[in-house]
């Protein structure tokens, strides 16, 4: 289809043949024909049988991301809007839409660029090279899809300021996507209000991901004395807050964090009970165990204390470290929600960490139940990467 063909060495191509979408650079045999860094190129098996189109990029370990299995499919515009009809069809199915993710990389076949909606703006990340000449042709797209079911947007920004684009050889950019807009909005998730900044929150300005688990904890903190570390804008607290908690407390490290928190917290007519505090959580709770607090619920939504494989070891321990000092401020038969954001932190391994730490506070867990990302966020199944927010939810029960 494509004049450049990639032919891979035999034996490799796993990821791929069990349907993920990345081919990485020692699995690459010939290059025939000339190309720029990313082209679009069609590969083949060790044996000559074609595999499907992707981009190339010789910048980046992974060498080749697949757009399609056909060889003999153009990634042409009708193949971008079939791409993102399906992705926005499956997000009416399995979602609240008024603000999710629409676009979601690999697990939507669109590898390396994500989409966010916020009511009616739209925030565009992209992380790899050979998206870079889609990604306007695909928001053009979506603006008419979503307008076809009368949704408006009002404005597009791009946040690709992630270090993964250095990898790709990218500049990181932050820019409007068309004209500028008012780029503080306000979404409702859950019954909770908040103020999305999407210029300068985290990533593409709120964590959609958390959707559902936030809503699970609502009906567990009802009346209970709440502790939300890592609260960041106040998500997990504020939800408790609704719920009807009797008093929240969140702490979180940032400054910009805690204010923008507060702020949720007052949009919701809920600073009487929900307050926060910037702290180091580490640090903060060894001393809240010191002064003899005790909390009916303690919840746990670290960032990812590993981005690589390497660093896993290191991250377990942290892992370990942050449940051991939120179990003891668990209050007998009270309840902890402990979560990691790692793909390397597998659910298996984050259970077992989970597990020693209760073993060394002398704590018993009863599994209440497991979650993980929202189906906005899906899991695609030959690609790992696409699997990362493991959700747990316990009852502490000291041991007697």
């Amino acid at each position: 289809m494509y004049h450049t063909i990639v032919t891979l060495k035999k034996g490799e191509g796993r990821t791929i043949k069990s349907g993920g979408a990345w081919i990485y650079d020692n699995e690459i045999d010939t290059i025939t024909g000339r190309f720029h860094n990313g082209d679009m190129v069609t590969v083949h098996d060790f044996d000559g049988y074609p595999m499907g189109n992707g981009f190339i990029n010789q910048n980046s370990k992974i060498r080749i991301r697949m757009m399609t299995r056909k060889s003999d499919q153009e990634v042409d515009e009708a193949f971008l809007r079939m791409r993102v009809q399906n992705a926005w069809d499956y997000r009416k199915t399995t979602v609240d839409t008024s603000s999710c993710r629409i676009i979601f990389g690999e697990a939507d076949f669109l590898p390396g660029l994500v989409i966010d909606k916020y009511e009616d703006v739209l925030v565009v990340e992209c992380l790899a090279l050979g998206m870079e000449q889609f990604k306007e042709t695909i928001v053009s797209l979506l603006k008419e899809i979503l307008a076809a079911d009368d949704i408006t947007i009002r404005g597009v920004y791009e946040r690709s300021d992630a270090n993964e684009r250095t990898k790709e050889g990218l500049p990181k950019v932050k820019q409007f996507i068309g004209e500028e807009f008012d780029t503080n909005v306000e979404i409702v998730e859950n019954g909770v209000h908040y103020m999305v900044d999407v210029v300068n929150g985290q990533k593409t300005g709120f964590f959609l991901d958390q959707k559902y688990n936030r809503l699970a904890m609502q009906r567990i903190c009802k009346g209970k004395k709440v502790l939300d570390c890592f609260t960041h804008m106040g998500t997990f607290a504020l939800n408790a807050g609704i719920a009807g908690a009797s008093e929240v407390t969140g702490l979180d490290i940032s400054e910009y964090a805690v204010a923008q928190a507060e702020a949720n917290a007052r949009l919701n007519h809920l600073e009487n009970t929900v307050h926060f505090r910037c702290a180091n959580v580490l640090d903060e709770l060894p001393k809240l165990a010191a002064a003899g607090e005790k909390y009916d619920v303690v919840i746990l939504d670290p960032p990812a204390f590993t981005k690589s494989r390497e660093a896993t070891k290191n991250a377990i321990k942290g892992y370990r470290e942050i449940n051991m000092k939120g179990l003891k401020l668990v209050k007998d038969g009270g309840y902890l929600a402990t979560c990691s954001c790692s793909h390397f932190m597998t659910q298996e391994l984050l259970a077992k960490t989970v597990k020693e730490a209760a073993k060394a506070t002398h704590k018993r867990l009863r599994q209440v139940e497991f979650r993980t990302q929202a189906p906005d966020h899906p899991i695609l199944w030959a690609a790992d990467e696409s699997y990362y927010l493991k959700f747990f939810i316990f009852q502490v029960v000291e041991e007697k």
